[in-house]
């Protein structure tokens, strides 16, 4: 059997206490789908004394992580810190920069320096391997990668946030409205004290920049990338949803178009018979089409100790058994596409918009007007309520339009004396 692979692992949070359990207590089954050992030679954390449920006696400690992954014994570094900038970017360049394999969780720091750490991952051949970054437990990156490496990719999309997902699943179940649904996910540990990265979908909107870039071929450009969260989402529209038989999900969605890649990350209103669905609670799904595979869809855990770890693991497993992938992004980082300056105005799609009204005389007419003004056909309508002078919603699909046409057509229809509040939109997608 070769000599063992040498691991240092950088954080001791959740997924790098798991990490470190993970190749200690799997260590024969890892030894032998490889062909060699895997051993953790090396630890930083920021406090020595917390009991982290793993024995780390025989481990070299190291109080600065930076040094440990310039000094330590180890042929792979694990940057399971987080954070785009500070330590963990520190970790990641001083590891490459020496020579060492690097496996990372942290998509802000790729979705924010990933082609420039590629480069230099590739320059001193080196693996750069993320695999825990994207979707938890579901091995996406592999799949994309190497497992559809045969196909042009035409769109990757799904849902990316388990924390969103968690509090549209209890929304839709209760008819309790959101920030009564995202109190509770706070208490049960599934959103942060402060959950902005979480519901304003930026967390989806790193993972989905990066799943553009190897289903692409495109730079890693988070500026690209639309970005919407989900709290503006009601309750009265969750049971408008289903009464059109729909569900309401964040998604990340990326796609090949006349206009360059769209990537964008949004709430949707997709058809209950859409794959992704009937995924519910904190799991995630990635949907991948391509052109001879056509459409593959993956379920799984996209957070948590156990399944992060797992893809870790997965990542660390390649490199001791030689067969990582040399190219960071599925192709040489100096061949990396600029992305083109595609616009959410040019996307094409259907909408619901729902409206809150005066109930008087005219209303429809004046809605209608608007619309038509805009050169937007409505689909279908729907109307709760009837007395004089009532404050109802008035629900609406609408056929395809271009997303600049529907703005005109909401600035329009916010300026009738009838309309309360502003018109809530959520784009239709069928998947």
């Amino acid at each position: 059997m070769s000599d063992p692979l040498k691991v240092a692992v950088a954080g001791l949070g959740t997924v790098g206490a798991a990490t470190v359990r993970l190749l200690q207590e799997q260590a024969d089954l890892i030894a032998l789908r490889c062909g060699r050992p895997v051993v953790v030679t090396a630890v930083s954390a920021r406090s020595r004394d917390k009991d982290r449920g793993v024995d780390l006696s025989a481990l070299t400690w190291y109080d600065d992580p930076v040094v440990m992954a310039r000094d330590a014994d180890a042929d792979v570094v694990c940057e399971l810190i987080g954070g785009s900038e500070g330590a963990a970017k520190e970790v990641v360049e001083t590891a490459i920069a020496r020579g060492c394999h690097v496996v990372t969780a942290n998509k802000a720091l790729l979705s924010n320096h990933g082609p420039a750490l590629a480069a230099a991952a590739e320059a001193k051949g080196v693996v750069l391997a993320y695999e825990a970054a994207v979707a938890g437990g579901i091995p996406v990156i592999k799949t994309l990668r190497e497992g559809l490496a045969g196909n042009h990719i035409k769109s990757v999309c799904g849902i990316l946030n388990g924390t969103c997902n968690y509090i549209l699943t209890v929304m839709r179940a209760t008819g309790r409205d959101f920030a009564d649904v995202l109190a509770d996910a706070q208490a049960l540990g599934y959103a942060e004290a402060d959950p902005t990265f979480d519901v304003e979908g930026i967390d989806a909107a790193h993972k989905l920049s990066i799943l553009a870039s190897l289903a692409f071929g495109t730079k890693v450009d988070l500026s690209k990338v639309h970005i919407e969260g989900i709290r503006h989402i009601s309750a009265v529209d969750i049971q408008f949803a289903e009464e059109l038989g729909y569900r309401i999900k964040l998604l990340g969605i990326a796609r090949q178009t006349d206009h360059g890649i769209e990537q964008r990350v949004h709430p949707c209103m997709v058809p209950v018979t859409a794959p992704v669905a009937t995924v519910d609670d904190v799991f995630n799904a990635v949907v991948i089409e391509g052109d001879f595979v056509g459409r593959s869809v993956a379920v799984g855990r996209g957070a948590g100790a156990g399944p992060t770890a797992s893809a870790v693991a997965a990542d660390v497993l390649d490199i001791a058994a030689g067969r990582a992938s040399a190219f960071t992004f599925g192709v040489p980082a100096g061949q990396l596409a600029e992305l083109s300056d595609w616009s959410m105005e040019q996307h094409v799609g259907e909408y619901y918009i729902r409206l809150m009204v005066r109930d008087e005389p005219g209303v429809f007419a004046d809605i209608a007007d608007a619309l038509r003004k805009a050169e937007v056909s409505m689909e279908a309508i729907l109307q709760r309520g009837r007395a004089p002078a009532e404050v109802v919603p008035v629900v609406m699909t609408l056929h395809e339009t271009r997303e600049s046409s529907l703005r005109k057509a909401l600035e329009n229809i916010a300026a009738l004396p009838a309309v309360v509040e502003p018109p809530r939109v959520i784009r239709i997608e069928s998947l």
